[in-house]
């Protein structure tokens, strides 16, 4: 048996995919299996992936279209293995991205839930995230606060994050009904009641400018997670209400935008304004016309090279 599955949810990729899997192929640690879940392509990713298919990469079929999140649970389902690993088909991983996984799970037994900090690639720069890493020193291996840390952008993402089944078993899988945010909605779930063991090297090459990314559509009419699950949880754990807090504000910012007039209302009566800083205060009361205004001078900044961001005072 291998000692990690690394699961490639696989929607119309046909770009990508090549570059995905080399990425994998190219790791210095190689003591792995590939699950590629075909999620109905109909362009040419298939015809990309097969020449790469082997006793150690497989290619799974789903009958009908499910989503990225039934992909990923696919995943889970078929791996061999104990500690199950996702890369997006858009998205690369470093050489060392599983060697350094690896030495998370051998020097910090008691965790269940390992991650790395990631680069955004953009067409002409590639940035370091807002994510809460910059308080880290900069080659830091060990045990993190998850909730006092990450209420910025993800403190890992699921490219660069490997999980143990033992998870899966006590929190459930991903929520198939969930359209946005699914990741978001488990990773609380699980770091709740699992440890996790984080380096702060970057191992993982996120790209933002992708064709069709979930990240980049409307979420209207998308089911989306509920918050106030968990607002339970934050009487044994205070830090976890800044961090629903956090992402509270940033479903309703887009749902405003998106040009939504009721949920983004109620989901933003549920903050504490206490846990925002003040450019994310403004942003909520902006109306729909400036809230695109700021998002288009974002993109225009960055093809310029320069990135402005919500997540710093």
């Amino acid at each position: 048996m291998s000692f990690f599955s690394v699961v490639i949810p696989l929607y119309n990729k046909e770009k990508y995919v090549e570059n995905a899997l080399k990425s994998i192929l190219n790791q210095t640690f190689t003591d792995y299996e590939v699950l590629i879940i075909n999620d109905c392509c109909n362009d040419k990713s298939i015809e990309k992936v097969m020449p790469f298919l082997s006793e150690k990469i497989k290619l799974i079929h789903h009958p009908e279209n499910k989503g990225l999140s039934a992909s990923r649970n696919t995943g889970i389902e078929k791996a061999s293995t104990n500690h199950i690993t996702f890369l997006d088909a858009d998205d690369l991983w470093k050489p060392t991205f599983l060697e350094t996984i690896h030495r998370l799970i051998i020097n910090f037994p008691e965790a269940r839930i390992f991650g790395t900090n990631y680069e955004e690639v953009y067409q002409n720069k590639t940035y370091k995230p807002h994510n809460g890493s910059e308080s880290l020193p900069e080659n830091f291996e060990g045990y993190i606060n998850f909730f006092k840390i990450n209420v910025k952008q993800g403190i890992y993402n699921h490219g660069s994050v490997c999980i143990h089944k033992e998870v899966y078993e006590k929190v459930g899988n991903y929520n198939n009904e969930i359209k946005f945010s699914n990741d978001i909605d488990f990773s609380i779930r699980a770091n709740y009641h699992f440890k996790l063991a984080y380096s702060n090297t970057i191992q993982m090459s996120y790209l933002m400018e992708v064709e069709h990314q979930i990240t980049r559509n409307s979420i209207l009419h998308k089911k989306i997670p509920n918050y106030d699950n968990y607002e339970a949880w934050t009487k044994d754990n205070p830090d976890l209400k800044k961090h629903l807090d956090f992402f509270r504000y940033v479903l309703a910012k887009k749902l405003k935008r998106d040009g939504d007039t009721k949920d983004w209302k109620k989901i933003a009566k549920a903050i504490n304004p206490s846990n925002l800083n003040w450019k994310q205060k403004i942003l909520l009361k902006l109306p729909q016309s400036l809230l695109l205004l700021v998002e288009k001078t974002k993109a225009y900044l960055i093809k310029k090279g320069i990135k402005i961001s919500t997540y710093t005072n």
